[in-house]
């Protein structure tokens, strides 16, 4: 059996850290704040607004919420997101996506100041991330780079590949392997031979949004498979990216869906908190 990367354990472990940290942070005098602003009724939204909030009661995070109706302008939010830029108590500002059609996300991305963006989406945050700054980086790839670190799994020297070419997954994925010495190659839709090439890599990272579209042709003996995606099978039943069932005999490590990378994303959106918090 391969290891199973366990991304409720680590999550848990991170987030007992950040807790010790934020009451550390009280005794100076020190509170941290999300404001975490939807907008309509997507249920996919409400289920991950609503562990994002428990992520904060669980760590001592205050969390103020802020549910907009879908008719909300996009200057009403933009107004919104300004007033949470200067509010002094606020460290850190998520806008939940997907936005109603009528509002355009990179404009509300944008408006929100570089110092507040926890999601790690502004252009600011990404160009810091490209060249080595410190800065917030988008939570799934920080997510997985502590699941391979927690995991004991090397990095460095190994040959990585990452499927998917998404602003939120794919491209800072690839940055941060390479930042941890991984030799770094990013698949997508257009890659020619694209077995020949997830069958070079030591580390998988799958995010192509396709249910179970990897196989175990697709995966080189005793690779460590990371797996982004998350969808509903014919049996209402979760499932990733990944063949788990045909790809987990042939593999060293992998991460299940559910509770792999899910879990991460949130507890790296508490620690982007705790970081803006402590600066």
């Amino acid at each position: 059996m391969p290891q199973l990367i366990d991304g409720k354990k680590i999550s848990t472990e991170i987030k007992d850290e950040l807790k010790e940290k934020v009451s550390r942070l009280k005794e100076e005098g020190k509170t941290v704040c999300l404001a975490v602003i939807q907008v309509g009724k997507d249920p996919a939204s409400t289920i991950y607004v609503n562990n994002k909030k428990k992520a904060c009661a669980y760590v001592g995070i205050e969390s103020l919420s802020y549910e907009l109706p879908e008719e909300t302008t996009e200057e009403a939010l933009v107004s919104l997101v300004e007033e949470l830029n200067g509010n002094e108590k606020v460290n850190g500002i998520l806008v939940q996506l997907p936005l109603p059609k009528h509002i355009d996300a990179d404009v509300i991305i944008r408006t929100i100041s570089p110092d507040k963006d926890v999601d790690g989406f502004h252009p600011e945050s990404v160009g810091r991330l490209c060249i080595g700054e410190p800065g917030f980086v988008s939570c799934t790839p920080a997510g997985i780079i502590q699941l391979l670190k927690r995991s004991g799994i090397e990095i460095a020297g190994k040959e990585c590949v990452v499927m998917g070419r998404s602003n939120i997954v794919g491209k800072p994925m690839s940055i941060l392997l390479l930042r941890e010495n991984g030799t770094v190659t990013i698949t997508h839709s257009r890659t020619e031979n694209l077995r020949e090439v997830t069958r070079r890599a030591d580390i998988l990272v799958v995010a192509i949004g396709k249910a179970k579209f990897v196989t175990r042709d697709f995966v080189k003996d005793g690779a460590v498979v990371i797996d982004v995606g998350m969808h509903r099978n014919a049996e209402n039943k979760l499932c990733g990216d990944v063949d788990f069932e045909d790809v987990k005999d042939k593999v060293s490590a992998i991460t299940p869906v559910p509770g792999g990378v899910g879990p991460m994303t949130i507890a790296m959106l508490m620690y982007n908190c705790v970081t803006a918090a402590e600066k």
